[in-house]
């Protein structure tokens, strides 16, 4: 590590999905060990509060929402309140990165590959996202170097920097629903159209795969997946259980917690999974940039399968990845082992 700024109070601005949010943990984590006496505020969105909430390398949540609502002096006078130092862009805004401009935060870091970053942002890292192998949590870390952080962890190494680990307790009609005496699957079908999707017809041959007396299966989804997946849900199993629209996002954070495994496509309770310390299995198409290379799930037992091949027939195709669907459902199967 190069020499260290005087650094007290640090924004991390990640203001999208997820997914993108947990895979910014390590960002987190990183600073905590070569900075720990500052501050880490995590700058997000409303629906990510409860995945910002659970990282013991956060200090302070601050809602991105509130400020974008706000007329331009009123934000820049809520960022200049936060009395913090060092911004990080790690998802760029241009807003956010004129407000802090105007905020007069000394030390601004971003991309220098964003038009907007010139004149607003006065550490500038030159990094490609699109053309790079490097995965996306090693990608945000290459952020840290204004900071003298010039050292980019190996995935395995990341996984220590994640701290997913205030995580709400389980209240007791969410702990009825599990079964201490079989294995405990979560199958979440439906990404809200943020990745390819592995298809229901193989979700169903998975189940058909697993013996009703070793696993207990639960279907999970949002309030809107619920609508597209009630007919099909229908189709399952007794033993199948379904679980979408039931849970707020602490919730469900909860409840995955004390599952043993989760099975996703490249999508938020995936990474959630991995985060956790689950088994989590994500499903991917070998397309740049989708492919398990760039997104795969970091985590102690995170796994992920995609089929052997370089293919980008489906690129413009989101509706239909033949891809995704050659994955078996056996091979999937095989990797829900305790």
């Amino acid at each position: 590590m190069s020499s260290k700024l005087d650094i007290k109070r640090i924004i991390i601005s990640r203001t999208d999905a997820i997914g993108d949010v947990i895979l910014t943990l390590p960002v987190c984590g990183l600073i905590k060990k070569y900075y720990p006496e500052a501050k880490v505020i995590f700058l997000g969105r409303t629906y990510t509060e409860a995945i910002i909430n659970c990282c013991e390398f956060v200090d302070e949540f601050v809602n991105v929402d509130e400020i974008l609502c706000l007329d331009d002096a009123s934000a820049i006078a809520k960022l200049k309140a936060l009395n913090a130092d060092t911004l990080i862009h790690v998802f760029p805004n241009k807003r956010i990165a004129q407000f802090a401009r105007k905020a007069k935060i000394k030390n601004r870091i971003g991309t220098a590959n964003r038009l907007y970053h010139w004149g607003n942002v006065n550490k500038l890292v030159k990094l490609s996202r699109k053309n790079s192998t490097l995965h996306e949590s090693q990608l945000n870390c290459k952020l840290l170097s204004p900071l003298g952080i010039n050292s980019v962890p190996t995935l395995q190494e990341l996984t220590n920097f994640i701290g997913f680990t205030k995580i709400s307790s389980l209240n007791n009609f969410s702990s009825e629903l599990l079964d201490p005496a079989r294995t405990n699957i979560i199958l979440h079908p439906k990404s809200n159209a943020s990745a390819r999707e592995w298809s229901l017809g193989n979700y169903k041959a998975l189940i058909d795969l697993l013996s009703p007396e070793k696993y207990k299966i639960f279907i999970s989804g949002t309030d809107k997946e619920k609508i597209i997946l009630s007919d099909w849900i229908k189709t399952l199993p007794l033993h199948v259980i379904d679980i979408t629209g039931k849970f707020s996002l602490e919730e469900f954070i909860s409840f995955i917690s004390k599952a043993q495994f989760l099975v996703a496509a490249s999508t938020g309770p995936l990474h959630i999974a991995a985060a956790i310390g689950i088994g989590a299995i994500g499903i991917y198409p070998p397309i740049k940039p989708m492919h398990p290379g760039r997104w795969k799930p970091i985590g102690k037992k995170a796994n992920y399968v995609c089929i052997d091949k370089l293919c980008n027939n489906c690129r413009n195709d989101p509706h239909q990845c033949l891809c995704m669907d050659k994955v078996a459902a056996l091979e999937v199967a095989k990797l829900l082992v305790n």
